[in-house]
């Protein structure tokens, strides 16, 4: 039954936007946005609750929003983490236990709607509010991102040019948000009309059309160094992303993989990681 229902449902929405979209686009646009963003993974697991509930900071209010923030103590400079869609601060355990071997200071948050923090959606901008906040208050001198926290980073840069940060990582991080949006459409079935109506609606909230959100368009004036980390079998995020920015970053190094997934949690990426930061 959950099977069935799974291969239902999204047609199910597909087809409610096709209809929806003959009546009233914007709040079709708005319906398949939210549908979109809408969180159903990443709260915190109770294996999970101890590593973290010893690593509370602060609780900061962004946007509405209340976010958890989780802080490791080193001497060093301070390195910010960012991590993924339906995912928390947990899932930098192993890359936290070398940075503090190598005594970093470390800073690590929930984003909306994922871990301890509030909230029921969570999308690029919005995170990136979320992320600039953090930036100004803790200073970090590096960050690092998985995934569409990778993402988030590049695009925080573009808009704000935070010129105290130095380095930056981005591991299984995506490019385009245009494939993302295709897949998305390709899921649920629903048609073209669907799709301009919600171009149109992400063009008057975030002054970009679908196309332009590019990760590889961000990049062109980053001045940062930058570490690309990226397996050529995920498949979760097109390894062709990272080779995108990576060509379009003149200031960054790409590390091609094969076979450690979309996670990359392994011991030679994360040490691969501290050697950069400590260049």
């Amino acid at each position: 039954m959950k099977k069935l229902l799974a291969k239902i449902l999204p047609r199910m929405y597909g087809q409610y936007f096709n209809l929806l979209v003959l009546f009233n686009k914007k709040k079709c646009a708005e319906a398949a946005f939210y549908t979109f963003c809408t969180i159903r993974k990443g709260r915190v697991k109770k294996e999970q609750e101890s590593y973290l509930e010893a690593a509370k900071k602060d609780i900061l209010e962004v946007v509405g929003h209340k976010i958890q923030v989780y802080e490791w103590p080193g001497s060093k400079e301070t390195v910010l983490l960012v991590h993924g869609w339906e995912s928390n601060s947990f899932r930098w355990r192993n890359l936290i236990k070398k940075l503090q071997a190598a005594d970093f200071n470390i800073i690590a948050f929930d984003a909306p709607g994922h871990g301890h923090s509030t909230g029921k959606y969570l999308y690029v901008p919005l995170y990136s509010d979320c992320l600039q906040v953090i930036i100004e208050k803790y200073q970090p001198k590096y960050l690092v991102g998985h995934s569409v926290g990778g993402m988030t980073l590049l695009y925080n840069d573009f808009q704000h040019q935070n010129a105290k940060i130095e380095k930056m990582v981005t591991i299984g991080s995506p490019s385009e948000f245009y494939e993302i949006m295709d897949h998305y459409q390709g899921f649920l079935k629903f048609n073209d009309k669907v799709m301009q109506a919600l171009d149109a609606y992400i063009f008057e909230r975030f002054e970009m059309h679908i196309k332009d959100f590019s990760s590889s368009r961000f990049v062109l004036t980053n001045t940062k160094k930058g570490l690309l980390f990226h397996d050529k079998l995920d498949l979760i995020a097109p390894y062709h992303a990272s080779e995108k920015v990576h060509k379009d970053w003149k200031g960054s190094h790409l590390v091609s993989t094969e076979g450690l997934g979309h996670s990359m949690h392994q011991k030679e990426v994360n040490n691969q990681i501290v050697d950069f930061l400590e260049a």
